[in-house]
């Protein structure tokens, strides 16, 4: 039997609920308690239905907590939601969900059953998980800012880095083995030269290992992964804390300390309120709002903001833009910059690239992801001396490859976060996060 806490409203006649607790019990759920969500056409106002011998509790108004609290009483191992609209709409349901999923509880349904993504014992260090509301969010840049942090305090981090194209076995990326010549000599093996791990390992000077991943759920779970074979490697090395990297909308299936969230500023609305966003943000200590500086910030952000208080009033918050940081001199030379960044962001990224490091940009690509345009906008490039590119989708096959064709240099290119507004700068933030999953594995 699985022990159960039954979502239960006033728009079903009391003895239909007792039936549906009987149908329940028959299929293996122990009821052990019932919360009341609301609704009094069935049930008069002020009182709670009679379901028998299962005590019934009623709801707040904030549901999400309602929920978590009653979870915390009767320690359920499923959440079973017998109530219906117009009580529990798609909003309500997806708050409760977010409640069972964070607490490591089943949330199901008449035709729905949402598992846990993350389970298993925690790792035996400190860990620190960077994961995303979508692709291209900078995770990874966020998730590198965090493993520079942690090395120059001494924490020897491990980053472990889960993507679509990652190594079928999990691999270990040692710092300074990644260069140009060696990811070519990747593609030329038929891997993917481009996984997230390569690109932690080369901007951020610490081990890193890889892993792949392939589909993602509703709440974040992957179909299928090595990472917690890669977490394990990661761990052997006794490292003082391991970065797991979220790739996508996919969180890592391994149970973390602290959480950092990195979402847009133009994230719709609803991606961060509804469906499974509080999920994500209940999981998260620092939510951190990326291309803070384009031209769709507006508003919006302060309604991002609002419903990540709402959901973690003790989330910190920050408002970040990226920028490109060749990894080697580039000042005076010819530049094409190669990019993921939509085009409505290329002005101050050149901008950026020009004023800060020195180049003479002649050109820019914004299709590093889209391999039959980004081979069309090098053939039509200008002549240049060096390409910089982010070590990204296409970059290694199609970008490099056309670069040493034509005899240019090749310089890759780290996104590097600077602080716009928010509770605190960036470095601070993802130190106190750090220390906070330090202080959280110690009281495991």
């Amino acid at each position: 039997m699985t022990r159960t806490l039954v979502l239960v409203d006033g728009e079903h006649y009391p003895p239909t609920t007792r039936w549906a607790l009987d149908t329940a019990r028959a299929e293996g759920f122990d009821v052990v308690a019932c919360l009341f969500v609301g609704g009094t056409e069935k049930v008069a106002a002020g009182e709670l239905p009679d379901l028998g011998p299962v005590p019934v509790e009623r709801a707040g108004p904030d549901l999400l907590g309602s929920v978590r609290e009653a979870i915390r009483r009767h320690r359920p191992a499923a959440v079973l939601d017998v109530s219906d609209e117009p009580i529990m709409g798609y909003r309500e349901r997806a708050l409760a969900a977010a409640a069972a999923l964070a607490d490591g509880v089943r949330y199901v349904g008449a035709d729905f059953a949402l598992e846990p993504p993350i389970d298993g014992a925690p790792l035996a260090v400190p860990t620190l998980a960077v994961i995303g509301t979508g692709k291209r969010t900078g995770k990874t840049a966020v998730a590198g800012e965090a493993a520079r942090i942690a090395a120059r305090a001494g924490l020897s981090p491990v980053v472990v880095a889960m993507g679509r194209g990652g190594p079928p076995e999990p691999q270990l990326a040692e710092p300074g083995s990644i260069d140009v010549h060696r990811l070519v000599a990747l593609v030329e093996e038929g891997h993917h030269a481009a996984s997230d791990y390569l690109e932690d390992a080369l901007t951020t000077g610490v081990p890193t290992v890889g892993a792949r991943r392939a589909g993602g759920g509703l709440a974040g779970r992957p179909y299928a992964s090595n990472v917690r074979e890669a977490a394990r490697w990661a761990e052997e090395r006794d490292p003082g804390l391991v970065i797991l990297e979220g790739s996508g909308a996919a969180i890592p299936p391994v149970p973390w300390d602290a959480g950092v969230l990195v979402a847009p500023t133009d994230l719709p609305e609803e991606f961060l309120r509804g469906y499974m966003g509080p999920y994500r943000v209940l999981l998260s200590d620092l939510v951190v709002f990326t291309m803070g500086s384009g031209p769709d910030v507006g508003p919006q952000l302060s309604v991002l903001i609002s419903h990540v208080r709402g959901l973690r009033p003790d989330a910190r918050t920050i408002v970040v833009d990226l920028f490109p940081v060749p990894l080697e001199e580039v000042g005076g030379k010819k530049v094409f910059f190669a990019t993921t960044a939509p085009p409505a962001a290329g002005p101050r990224l050149v901008a950026s690239l020009e004023e800060a490091h020195g180049a003479s940009v002649v050109g820019t690509t914004h299709h590093l992801s889209d391999r039959a345009a980004l081979a069309v906008d090098l053939e039509a490039a200008p002549a240049y001396e060096v390409l910089v590119t982010e070590l990204k989708a296409a970059a290694v096959d199609v970008a490099v490859r056309t670069a040493l064709e034509r005899g240019a240099e090749v310089v890759f290119a780290d996104n590097r976060a600077e602080t716009i507004e928010g509770d605190g700068d960036l470095p601070d933030l993802l130190l106190e996060a750090t220390r906070l999953a330090m202080d959280r594995a110690k009281e495991r």
